[in-house]
């Protein structure tokens, strides 16, 4: 659905993106991530024909943007961290509007208005003014109007800014229902929320491309060892001393670290540990055998990744204090 190859924009002496290549699927979420400068924004104009590339190319629903960027432009929504509204129009109103604009026709006008009105769950106040709409409805009216014309491609810039908790969460799943029907390229400095909604990430640093992979995949690559959760029970009512545990697992062929993270005073005797193996390792076989052997009950055992937050510090080399990533 979005294809790009040695995309490069330059600003006379300056690069702003230097040679970026990725693809994304049909009907997938896609987080799009990077610090402040380092491309992120440029790439989405050059995607929304906003911007020309002076090197490389990029195709969307497969056009290319220099050759055919009318053809893209019937094909996608844009939603920019500022919605594009008019206050002083109401709300159905200015999505008839918008709808003309992008050449929806004159005889399902008004049915389409109705279904993304209902879909972004701005049905009760179609018939208000723009200017009296809470910033959650307004950025939902923004999402309506990207996708009025029920476009294949949907970019949407920092869509949960200033919104309050409640209103992050209806936006996330109004965003997630929206995947199957739309290519969603989702760009926020809220690394939670790709987590949450996105399939895959790009991540990009000084306008080149770093990463572009699911979370689990990312994590497995930086760890290149394993890293598990355990969660070890006494048998018969019977108290465990954590460092005992501690101990056997540490004892485990393979294991590089344990680090315990509750105490003796855990809930029900319950006891947790992270273990981490030594390159190329796959410990959990062994560690399930040691807890059963040593005659306690083994709760819960699984991979313990790396979080988004993690990756891209990692990916980007920016500094810990640095959670923004605009």
């Amino acid at each position: 659905m979005i294809k790009v190859e040695g995309l490069t924009k330059r600003y006379a002496n300056y690069t702003a993106v230097d040679g970026i290549s990725f693809e994304i699927q049909k009907g997938q979420i896609v987080g799009f991530l990077g610090p402040n400068g380092a491309g992120k924004t440029t790439t989405m104009r050059v995607l929304t024909c906003f911007l020309p590339p002076s090197a490389g190319s990029a195709r969307v629903a497969d056009y290319d943007v220099l050759e055919n960027p009318m053809e893209v432009k019937k094909r996608i929504g844009y939603l920019p961290e500022t919605p594009p509204l008019y206050p002083e129009m109401e709300v159905r109103e200015y999505l008839e509007f918008v709808g003309r604009l992008k050449g929806v026709p004159k005889e399902n006008l008004a049915k389409r208005v109705d279904e993304v009105a209902e879909k972004c769950s701005v049905g009760d106040v179609r018939d208000k003014l723009i200017s009296k709409l809470s910033k959650g409805y307004r950025q939902r009216v923004g999402l309506a109007q990207a996708i009025i014309h029920n476009p294949d491609v949907l970019i949407l810039d920092e869509p949960t800014s200033g919104l309050d908790p409640q209103q992050i969460i209806e936006t996330r799943d109004l965003i997630k229902g929206l995947a199957g029907d739309h290519t969603i390229i989702l760009s926020t400095h809220i690394l939670p929320e790709v987590e949450q909604i996105c399939e895959r990430v790009i991540i990009i640093a000084r306008g080149k491309l770093v990463a572009t992979d699911t979370v689990a995949n990312l994590t497995s690559r930086l760890r290149g060892a394993e890293s598990v959760s355990v969660e070890v029970m006494p048998r018969n009512g019977a108290a465990l001393d954590s460092g005992e545990v501690q101990r056997k697992l540490e004892q485990v062929s393979g294991v590089a670290r344990v680090t315990t993270v509750t105490s003796n005073a855990a809930r029900d005797g319950m006891l947790l540990f992270h273990v981490e193996s030594q390159e190329g390792q796959h410990i959990r076989p062994e560690i399930a055998r040691a807890v059963i052997e040593s005659g306690w009950n083994l709760n819960e055992l699984h991979a313990a990744g790396l979080s988004l937050e993690e990756i891209f510090l990692e990916l980007t080399n920016a500094p810990k204090a640095a959670e923004a990533v605009n």
